[in-house]
């Protein structure tokens, strides 16, 4: 436990705090998915399957986690570092992911949205939330009470892209959650750097919410030509992030220690 002294930290970061975190989150995510029996491959076909099949998850494992967070009082460390990054061009790689999602905006068939579809489509915004505060939030956290910056960086990324593995269990094949799991890796990345550059988490929040949307949202109906522009674009972030990804974890200094969570 924290010393009295500190208001902010109740219980010290450690690893298996937040590799906990993330277990039960993706174990949450996918018990409340099968309990619901919409498989993956069947979200698209009415608002109720989609919120049935995914939106009643993100509900359920948001409070949770809102809860955890409180109980253990990382609020502040999961959504923000003590130190930005040094260099800030790296922001170019989350921009050009916007770009890339303003595209699939402009790409969607709207028409083919009804009211119900369109509402439960708007709780995908939450995911956001849950797998930002899950991954590069509490994990990261407990990752840093021990490990390196790279690390952090690394394990985070992975791990958030491996999340996606479920999907495969809830009825999608194989070789396109295998795809979705290598992107994810790579969306982490981009994630990262704009924490990192930012400083903060709520930025990665909002990236994250409204990317899924909008991945989501192109696929419904019939998309525009814009659309694969947007798969060009999304390559260029990640490979961009790639090589950005170096300089904000250069001389970061947000290992947190029993000392450094005291300074929180």
């Amino acid at each position: 436990m924290a010393s009295n002294t500190d208001q902010r930290i109740r219980v010290l970061p450690r690893v298996w705090i937040g590799v906990t975190v993330y277990v039960a989150y993706v174990v949450v995510v996918f018990g409340v998915q099968k309990l619901t029996g919409v498989p993956y491959t069947e979200l698209g076909k009415s608002g109720t399957n989609l919120f049935l099949g995914a939106g009643l998850s993100l509900i359920v494992s948001a409070i949770l986690l809102a809860i955890t967070t409180t109980l253990l009082g990382w609020w502040r460390p999961a959504l923000f570092d003590r130190h930005r990054a040094t260099h800030k061009w790296p922001i170019v790689a989350p921009a050009i992911m916007v770009v890339a999602l303003l595209a699939n905006l402009a790409a969607t068939d709207w028409g083919s949205y009804d009211g119900a579809f369109f509402a439960a489509s708007l709780v995908l915004l939450l995911v956001g939330f849950t797998e930002e505060l899950t991954t590069r939030g509490l994990l990261l956290v407990g990752l840093r009470s021990r490990l390196a910056e790279v690390w952090v960086w690394l394990l985070t990324s992975a791990l958030f892209g491996l999340m996606h593995l479920i999907n495969a269990a809830s009825g999608q094949p194989i070789g396109p959650t295998l795809q979705q799991v290598a992107f994810a890796f790579g969306a982490g990345t981009i994630f990262y750097v704009l924490r990192r550059v930012t400083g903060s988490l709520v930025w990665a929040m909002v990236l994250h919410g409204f990317w899924d949307f909008s991945t989501f949202a192109v696929t419904h109906g019939k998309p525009g030509p814009l659309a694969a522009l947007s798969g060009v674009l999304e390559i260029a972030a990640i490979v961009f992030a790639f090589i950005a990804v170096a300089f904000v974890i250069r001389n970061a200094d947000e290992q947190i220690s029993e000392a450094g969570a005291a300074r929180r």
